[in-house]
């Protein structure tokens, strides 16, 4: 429990089932926080919420966890010049596995969380990760890392409400949440101090040239490691150079290289850090046999019902972006594939970012933009 709306809503409707629940809160990040699970306000919310319920409410300390797997790789990713996607690795790591390893622990039956996300059952009888009934709340995209035997213990009670119902159902429920905002940024970032006091505490941050494709200098930035592929402002220019974008960041070179929106055009992209879901590893159409690095598990090469066509599959490059259909190609290292925007060129998706596949509704994996 979060203290937000939506698993205030969840675990009113598992008590409503007749199901035994305890509230969880985990107690994630030490220092300041103004927004997301981690403050003092968010954490008696929650508690207040089990309180309303019924039901008893704890705090888990995975601090420690939390900054191994998640600040620690958000700073070290903004040190190499990639844009990293925190959520994601709090949920692959925290939510989806140390949690669900202490409900078990515990004996409880597993974790029920407010995600915007639904769990289907496919023909073969295997639990799958689906996009949530609300598709503008659908938080799918930041799940797709979860591990697809962990599915079985995992419920997403209101991801076949839409927001407004959650809303409605947490006003009739009189519960305090009910017009509580979403909370939108990075839980350890205050609104204050912002990215750049947060990383200048932690690493060096340096001053770097920003020049055309010829290598001209435009202009100067205070700190090159806070600079993203896409950026728009900030980018310390002027007059006729405004308006340009970064597309390329050198954070060795201490150097961001801008252009125009076409400049960032491309025909595909190239994803590692490769997650399946189960049986649906994928089929490439020139030769299966070179994708057995990248499949779920070897039995995926005879299972052809459950392989996934190429031409159905569309591919998300951020929590609310628009999903488009590509291709599948093995790509030019071990473990990654390359993803062809079959619509025509897209700009190019941030190294670092996560790109998740999807055939109809169902979540078919993902990987880390390169």
């Amino acid at each position: 429990m979060s203290g937000g709306v939506d698993s205030s809503v969840a675990a009113a409707r598992l008590v409503a089932d007749g199901h035994q629940v305890t509230g969880v809160t985990m107690k994630l990040w030490g220092g300041d926080s103004d927004t997301g699970c981690c403050s003092v306000a968010d954490v008696d919310d929650a508690r207040r919420a089990a309180a309303h319920l019924g039901i008893d409410h704890l705090v888990f300390n995975f601090g420690d966890d939390f900054d191994a797997h998640v600040v620690d790789p958000y700073v070290d990713a903004h040190r190499r010049g990639l844009t990293p996607n925190p959520c994601i690795e709090c949920n692959r790591h925290l939510k989806f596995d140390r949690l669900v390893a202490r409900a078990v622990a515990l004996g409880f039956d597993g974790v029920a969380t407010g995600h915007h996300a639904r769990l289907v059952t496919d023909g073969h009888g295997r639990r799958r990760l689906a996009r949530g009934a609300d598709r503008a709340k659908d938080q799918s995209y930041v799940l797709y890392v979860v591990d697809p035997g962990c599915l079985d213990r995992i419920w997403f009670p209101v991801g076949d409400l839409t927001k407004a119902e959650v809303r409605a159902e947490a006003g009739r429920l009189g519960l305090r949440t009910a017009d509580k905002p979403d909370s939108q940024d990075v839980c350890f970032i205050t609104a204050s101090a912002g990215r750049r006091a947060f990383l200048g505490s932690r690493i060096e941050l340096h001053t770097g040239r920003v020049v055309d494709g010829q290598g001209q200098e435009l202009g100067r930035v205070d700190a090159v490691e806070l600079v993203t592929v896409g950026q728009r402002r900030g980018l310390g220019l002027a007059g006729a150079s405004a308006g340009r974008y970064a597309v390329d960041v050198d954070v060795a070179g201490r150097q961001i290289t801008v252009g125009e929106a076409t400049d960032l055009s491309r025909t595909s992209v190239v994803i590692g850090d490769l997650v399946w879901a189960a049986g649906a590893g994928p089929r490439l159409a020139q030769d299966v046999r070179l994708a057995q690095d990248v499949l779920v598990a070897q039995d995926v090469l005879v299972a052809q019902d459950v392989l996934v066509a190429q031409d159905v599959l569309v591919a998300q490059c951020s929590a609310h972006g628009d999903p488009q259909p590509v291709s599948m190609l093995v790509g030019p290292e071990p473990g990654t594939v390359e993803l062809g925007w079959q619509d025509g060129p897209r700009a190019r998706v941030a190294p670092g970012q996560s790109v998740v596949l999807y055939q109809d509704d169902l979540v078919v994996g993902g990987g880390i933009a390169r």
